[in-house]
């Protein structure tokens, strides 16, 4: 036996990791690039509150339509080739938008990349749970995370240099076409990038492609470890049914409600409230367009250390209490918020440091560990139709928020409007402390044996 093969390949699980971090670059990058076009968009078209969140709830839909499908297609014909189709969605839809001559046409070609982003939202996350060892895979699956945050980074950054070259004038007729057109480029680096990653070995197993699926593991794993985990893999599949009945039976229903859970409050506590109409909001308490901006490029910049810290500690510390504190922290910074609206003190900085310190709490908590938990606790004959329901609610969440996130602050208020989302932060805190699981640590076999008992 080839001494080589005897130790794990790090390096190789980090190609895969980052090839499938893409799609959550892209998921980043296309939910976000609306935040500096939207303001443009509604000039353009002289779009009412409602309308306006219309506009940039169009891809939210069409992320719904993609987690409902991307399931059971990726358990059917293989994770890789889903996400395939998902490379060529996102470089169709950022080329039509960029093009649209009315709303419809925006509409439609966002919608076309929404269902990319719904599918690749579930998928990417569940190829690096499958192919990562489990004393890394909080850290890996992190990484999907720190893709997102970079995509929003990014796009933040090239929204705020593409808004600088023009008039506001400029801006409405023509920047905000560049600013989605952009994303053909990150679009084809993933299209290019998958032809250097394997199927899921956690798959091929399920398919009965034992020789493939060990291959692969060597290759992750080394060839003693690897047999282990392909041995445990066999024997959890020897127990799956792999039927929907099977994720509502009893012992598997407090796995699924964990999930649900967490992908709808992930999005009820109000993260895509500041990511998509955070230049609104500032530009509504007096900063310029392109100071607006630039506070959106801090806000990306605070997003992306804090999920440094969150791979840092999350298979340190462990899942629950990362949750628990970050939780605390949103909390306290969204009461704050709602304070400041409140007394109607919107020019003080303090608005901007409460809005910072929310990010930053997210960020190390509530932004990652949801993905790395619901990629963990279902059963693998199963995993992707448990995942794409788990994603479809986090999306049904994300429209929610997107659409009537502008009526809420038109309306209510500020003030209203972010105690609502703490008041959502406190039963998730609540829900944690009492029903989510420590999985740190343990093989995804192990956590499904563990609802089992």
């Amino acid at each position: 036996m080839n001494e080589a093969n005897q130790h794990p390949n790090t390096a190789y699980v980090y190609l895969l990791t980052i090839t499938a971090a893409l799609g959550g670059l892209l998921f980043g990058y296309d939910t976000a690039v609306i935040a500096g076009a939207i303001g443009f968009l509604q000039e353009k078209f002289q779009l009412s509150a409602a309308m306006t969140g219309w506009a940039a709830s169009s891809a939210i839909w069409g992320c719904v339509f993609g987690a409902m499908i991307a399931g059971s297609f990726s358990d059917k014909y293989g994770r890789k080739k889903v996400l395939f189709i998902t490379a060529i969605l996102f470089f169709v839809s950022a080329l039509g938008s960029a093009l649209s001559l009315t709303l419809s046409q925006f509409v439609i070609t966002r919608f076309i990349g929404g269902v990319g982003v719904g599918a690749a939202s579930m998928l990417s996350p569940l190829y690096i749970s499958e192919i990562s060892p489990a004393k890394d895979r909080g850290r890996l699956v992190t990484l999907y995370q720190l893709a997102i945050v970079l995509g929003i980074n990014i796009v933040y950054f090239i929204n705020l240099k593409i808004a600088g070259v023009g008039s506001d004038v400029w801006n409405i007729e023509t920047g905000w076409r560049y600013m989605l057109g952009s994303e053909i480029i990150p679009a084809l680096l993933f299209f290019v990038m998958l032809f250097l990653v394997p199927e899921s070995p956690r798959w091929l197993a399920s398919k009965d492609r034992t020789t493939e699926a060990a291959s692969v593991l060597h290759k992750i794993n080394g060839a003693i470890e690897g047999n282990k985990v392909l041995n445990e893999i066999n024997a959890a599949l020897k127990k799956e049914k792999g039927t929907v009945k099977e994720l509502f039976s009893k012992s598997l229903r407090p796995a699924l409600i964990v999930g649900i859970v967490l992908a709808i409050f992930s999005q009820i506590t109000g993260i895509n409230a500041i990511i998509y109409y955070s230049p609104e909001i500032f530009k509504n308490i007096g900063f310029s367009t392109d100071s607006a901006l630039f506070q959106t490029v801090v806000i990306g910049a605070i997003n992306t250390i804090f999920t440094f810290a969150a791979i840092g500690l999350i298979d340190k510390v462990g899942r629950r209490t990362l949750l628990l504190w970050g939780l605390s922290g949103m909390m306290i910074c969204l009461f704050g918020v709602g304070y400041i609206f409140f007394t109607e003190q919107t020019t003080s900085i303090w608005i901007l440091i409460f809005i910072l310190g929310f990010v930053a709490s997210f960020a190390s908590s509530l932004g990652p560990i949801p993905w790395v938990i619901i990629s963990e606790i279902f059963p693998t004959k199963t995993r992707g139709l448990a995942m794409s329901f788990a994603t479809l609610v986090l999306w049904l969440g994300v429209v929610a928020i997107t659409q009537f996130t502008p009526v809420l602050l038109e309306s209510f208020g500020g003030a209203f409007t972010f105690w609502l989302f703490a008041m959502n932060t406190i039963i998730l805190l609540v829900f944690t402390y009492k029903m989510i699981p420590e999985t740190k640590g343990k093989t995804l076999e192990e956590i499904e044996q563990s609802w089992k008992k």
